[in-house]
């Protein structure tokens, strides 16, 4: 199951995707606030139980892998922290467990509603999302930015994404990743100092983690450089 991030689709997972697709069936969802699901409106438990929902519609009880790329990867943290869906393997890219200090994700929380409402009230949804793939993280993006498939996406749905399930909203889980059974690979951009810290990170607290930095990425690493990043992940789902 791939599980996109903010301003993203199902549809955005480019040669990165076609990679995993060799050897595995894949399925992706848009995320409450994009694409199909652009009327939804959840937080982030609220995603994950509607992502539970979804897999076992398609998948039956059976186990499922998930790949979660920054907002995808908060959300499938919340799925194995607080949902009863059967995960053998667990990749998130970009991830994190939360921020800690509550002022700070409190200052986090007012910037996103600050851009939310902003965003809301231009209904610029193109040139937002200009702006969104031009900021210093997406620096190494790129062709892989494809900002045509991202302005599929309406103001009102990227605005309750930011509200509901932006990074600012999520109650740090780190005290529950040494809890984690499924086995984890933390992917991050070498250039993505910050996120670099939580792979590693997240990686030493899981009981089977692994991390991976790519040289040469930012934060969306599978974008920047797909095919360093499809054939790691593809190699470690193969021998985990």
């Amino acid at each position: 199951m791939l599980l996109h991030g903010f301003t993203q689709t199902a549809r955005l997972w480019g040669s990165f995707g076609d990679i995993l697709a060799h050897d595995h069936t894949l399925i992706g969802i848009d995320l409450p606030g994009h694409g199909g699901s652009a009327d939804v409106r959840a937080d982030l438990p609220t995603t994950a139980g509607l992502v539970r929902d979804a897999v076992m519609a398609s998948t039956g009880e059976g186990p499922c892998d998930l790949l979660g790329y920054s907002l995808g990867a908060r959300v499938a943290l919340h799925i194995v922290t607080g949902t009863d869906l059967d995960v053998g393997r667990l990749v998130l890219i970009g991830g994190t467990g939360g921020i800690e200090d509550a002022a700070a994700r409190n200052i986090r929380r007012e910037a996103d509603e600050a851009t939310a409402a902003a965003l809301e009230a231009s209904g610029d949804v193109e040139s937002f999302i200009d702006r969104w793939v031009r900021s210093p993280m997406f620096s190494r993006l790129a062709e892989g930015a494809d900002t045509e498939e991202r302005r599929r996406n309406g103001a009102a749905g990227l605005a309750s994404s930011l509200r509901l399930a932006g990074t600012g909203t999520q109650e740090p889980l780190w005290n529950q990743i040494p809890d984690l059974v499924p086995a984890l690979l933390a992917v991050a951009g070498a250039d993505d100092t910050r996120f670099a810290a939580h792979a590693l990170r997240l990686a030493h607290t899981a009981p089977h983690g692994t991390a991976s930095l790519i040289p040469g990425a930012g934060h969306a690493a599978h974008l920047a450089q797909p095919e360093v990043v499809g054939r790691l992940v593809a190699h470690w789902l193969a021998t985990t």
